[in-house]
Formats: C-alpha cells, sequence, structure tokens
C-alpha cells in the first residue's frame, strides 16, 4: 500500500506549522529534548497549548511531526555522469546523515509518533523519490537500470537496519559495498531494462525557516 502523500497546510495553518516545528528545533538546542514539554513550545511559538493539541495530539506526535520534515531532502542527489557514481556519493551521504547522532534522533522520534506507519511510509517515499530521480537520469544516458524497490531492498533497508538495530560497519565503505550488491543483482536478473524507469518525482525542498 502506496503512502499517503503529506498534505503541506496553507495560509495560517502554515503559519503556526513553522512557528511550532521552529520553536521545537530552538528548544531542544537550548534545553535539551527530555526536558521539552508543549507550554514551552506553545510560548515560544506564540501559540496556546490547546493549539498543539488539537493539531498533534501530544509531545511525541509533535516531535515526530519535526522529525519528518527534518529528514525531508533539501536538493536532488548530485549529478556525477553515470548510474554507478551517482549511486555511490548518495548512499554515502545517505549513511553519513542517517546514521549521524541527529539523524538517529529524527528517525527514532518520526517512528515513536507513528502507530499507523504512516511517517515511516514518508520517510522511504523520500528515499524512494531521490532514486527516481537518478534513474531517470541513467535512462536518458542508455544506461541499464534496476527497478527502485530493488535498490530500495539491497541499499536502503540494510542501512537503516543497522541503523536502529546493529550500528556498526556504517560508513563509505559499506554504502559502496551494498551499491554493488545491488549493482550486480541487477545484471544478473534478466530483462534489465534501459528504457523502463519511473519519471522523477521531485524532492520536495524544506521550506525556509
Amino acid at each position: 500500500m502506496s503512502p499517503k502523500p503529506m498534505v503541506r497546510p496553507g495560509g495560517r495553518s502554515a503559519r503556526v506549522q513553522e512557528s511550532v516545528h521552529a520553536a521545537v528545533r530552538e528548544l531542544v538546542g537550548e534545553v535539551g529534548r527530555d526536558a521539552l514539554t508543549v507550554p514551552m513550545v506553545a510560548t515560544r511559538a506564540g501559540v496556546t497549548p490547546s493549539t498543539i493539541y488539537r493539531r498533534w495530539g501530544d509531545l511525541q506526535e509533535l516531535l515526530s511531526d519535526v522529525a519528518v520534515e527534518r529528514l525531508r531532502p533539501e536538493t536532488d542527489p548530485a549529478d556525477l555522469g553515470s548510474l554507478r557514481a551517482d549511486l555511490d556519493a548518495w548512499a554515502e551521504q545517505f549513511v553519513d546523515e542517517m546514521a549521524s547522532p541527529p539523524g538517529r534522533a529524527y528517525i527514532r522520534d518520526a517512528l515513536l509518533g507513528d502507530p499507523d506507519g504512516t511517517n515511516a511510509g514518508q520517510c522511504s517515499a523520500y528515499a524512494a523519490e531521490q532514486i527516481d530521480v537518478m534513474l531517470a537520469r541513467a535512462v536518458q544516458r542508455g544506461e541499464p537500470v534496476p527497478e527502485t524497490e530493488l535498490l530500495i531492498d539491497r541499499v536502503v533497508a540494510p542501512i537503516m537496519y543497522r541503523i536502529l538495530f546493529r550500528p556498526g560497519r556504517l560508513d563509505a565503505a559499506y554504502a559502496r559495498e551494498l551499491v554493488t550488491n545491488a549493482v550486480y543483482a541487477q545484471q544478473t536478473e534478466a530483462g534489465a531494462r534501459p528504457t523502463q524507469a519511473a519519471a522523477p518525482r521531485r524532492s520536495k525542498k524544506k521550506p525556509d525557516n
């Protein structure tokens, strides 16, 4: 089942989200996540606590919403001239960002406030969108391309598993090894089709705070 797209609010709703998200980020830096409370966030954001409770339910759901937004890629993957080079660079950056202390904290918060799996699906969609951009470029170059799901299974999933359950080997060499395994799997499967790839879904940019 495809993840539900995240609908960005407009008008006053957008301003409330932006101010509350900014307040959370500032206060986490000042007092730490464990000391954070809804009244503190409300005061800093200039809204009432009831506004936050109505929109987000509780502090954990608010932290989860902030985390999902922070995990949204800011730019498209670098175009380095070949699919292999693009994948290597993207996977290395993915490991570097997601395995960092802030990245781990955002992943934890995104999942803790995610009873129905919507946030996990959204984060997965971010990775798929980035992969689709690289595959579409490769198609234009005439390169053979794997399926998006193969790269999710062979590159993204092992990285996330290690981040969550088995820390270690989370470095550039590991990222390149995963890409090598994925490319090898694509080469050995019959029917690698250079003309079939998903159209790029443009990565959404973070709004300026």
